[in-house]
């Protein structure tokens, strides 16, 4: 075998190892915060959740709104969204990002790609789409709209992501269920806290990047 042949084989196995390891690692990931009593890292779940906001009246610090060093290639105004770790990326200036925490899709509801802000919208009404009312019950009486207001499961603001001049039916919006940043438990849908998606909402323009990661793609250190 020549050498071309056998460097070749090398780079094939080295390539098949290194997928394999991301792979392992994207399987095994569990989203979990820092316990400050505890010092220890924990898996953080819904019971989790639900236990933490009831104790604490607000989210971990790690979801919660903070600027952060953010190295990209993307424009100022861009959003990226790592669903793995359940961050909101808004690209700043100056290699800085705002960071927001985020609720993303449960199992079987991810999903990946590059869309703009194509409208967006204050107390919006929450309209479930037909597939939601045929397997939602609780989505029935609904199936016309529900006004905007505080129990209305858009939140406070929306905004409408769209694929070219086409509403994809997916939303970054505010939720009444706070505690369930950190999670995944959404049909699609991006949601934040209500404070969050107005202060999201109040820097964001129409026709906004908004990169959405792949599953197993998540961003390491703003990288």
């Amino acid at each position: 075998m020549g050498e071309a042949m056998k460097k070749a084989f090398r780079t094939i196995a080295l390539s098949s190892a290194v997928l394999w390891l991301a792979a392992f690692v994207a399987l095994a990931a569990q989203t979990q915060i820092f316990d400050p009593k505890t010092r220890k890292w924990v898996d953080y779940d819904k019971k989790t959740a639900r236990q933490y906001f009831a104790r604490n009246q607000q989210l971990p610090d790690a979801f919660r709104m903070q600027r952060v060093t953010f190295r990209t290639a993307e424009q100022p105004g861009t959003i990226i969204i790592d669903g793995n770790q359940h961050f909101l990326y808004l690209v700043q200036p100056g290699g800085q990002a705002i960071r927001y925490g985020i609720g993303v899709g449960r199992e079987g509801f991810g999903w990946a790609g590059i869309v703009r802000v194509g409208r967006t919208a204050e107390w919006p009404t929450w309209t479930p789409p037909a597939e939601m009312v045929a397997r939602d019950p609780n989505a029935v009486k609904w199936a016309s709209g529900m006004p905007g207001g505080p129990e209305n499961p858009l939140g406070a603001r929306a905004l409408y992501l769209y694929e070219g001049g086409a509403d994809t039916i997916y939303r970054i919006h505010g939720t009444p269920e706070t505690w369930t940043i950190g999670l995944d438990v959404s049909s699609g849908c991006i949601r934040m806290n209500n404070d969050d998606i107005i202060d999201l909402h109040s820097r964001v323009n129409i026709g906004a990047k908004v990169i959405v990661l792949m599953q197993g793609a998540a961003l390491y250190k703003g990288v």
